[in-house]
């Protein structure tokens, strides 16, 4: 109050919570979290108020910590123990009665299967006969579908001249030359025939890649959804 700052701006600085200050400065310690948080309070309050804060540690700690530590009286043992009972013992012939008791129990149990046990003798139950079952059945799995199309995608690495035809002699690519780097669209028949003029290329076939051999002259494939392969040059049919 003397240097004229606020309790918000206190707990802006110092991160303490506005109600422990006020705990802090009203004494009451059994609002704050406990003993620890008391010290680190007091230290961190009394530093930013330019306090001496081990004075005001040592003070709490005479003034409070030790009121709790006091012995407490302790009652003698004597008095919280309840004078033990005599325990009663059975007579001599309880054990003889008990016996008995049981052997009774026991003759009228058998007494009692025999008798019953002799009612039934003369009617067998009849013997079931064995159903049969059926053998269990492992459903195998279905296959997928093989494919009707194939897929052709291409890839320049270099100047490469293409030429597609479908199974109908229907031209998809028509005698283009396609430079590194430069997109080629993808096509699908149910059958293609592609003619390369050199390997500059990668080639995927549903999916797959496929290696193309390096050669001299044009290269020529056949595309079927279950294969592809090399085949002459006068395959037909044929771009040109």
């Amino acid at each position: 109050m003397r240097a004229r700052i606020d309790i918000s701006e206190v707990e802006a600085r110092t991160k303490i919570r506005a109600k422990y200050l006020r705990a802090i400065e009203n004494e009451e310690w059994d609002l704050l979290p406990g003993p620890v948080y008391v010290k680190s309070f007091l230290r961190t309050y009394s530093d930013f108020l330019g306090l001496d804060s081990r004075m005001l540690i040592d003070e709490f700690k005479n003034r409070y910590e030790h009121r709790d530590n006091d012995p407490r009286p302790i009652s003698p043992m004597a008095r919280d123990r309840e004078p033990s009972r005599p325990r009663r013992r059975l007579p001599g012939w309880a054990p003889v009665a008990l016996a008995v008791v049981v052997l009774l129990a026991v003759l009228y149990v058998v007494g009692s299967a025999t008798e019953s046990g002799s009612g039934t003798s003369g009617h067998k139950p009849a013997p079931q006969k064995p159903t049969a079952q059926a053998a269990p059945t492992h459903a195998k799995p279905t296959p997928p579908p093989k494919p009707t199309t194939v897929s052709l995608q291409l890839v320049p690495t270099g100047t490469v001249y293409v030429c597609l035809v479908d199974g109908n002699g229907t031209k998809l690519i028509n005698e283009q030359t396609y430079n590194a780097g430069q997109s080629v669209p993808t096509q699908k028949a149910p059958k293609l025939l592609l003619t390369l003029g050199n390997n500059a290329v990668q080639m995927k076939v549903n999916g797959k890649s496929v290696p193309v051999p390096g050669s001299a002259n044009a290269i020529r494939f056949l595309l079927t959804p279950d294969s592809v392969k090399t085949v002459p040059l006068s395959q037909s049919p044929t771009c040109p």
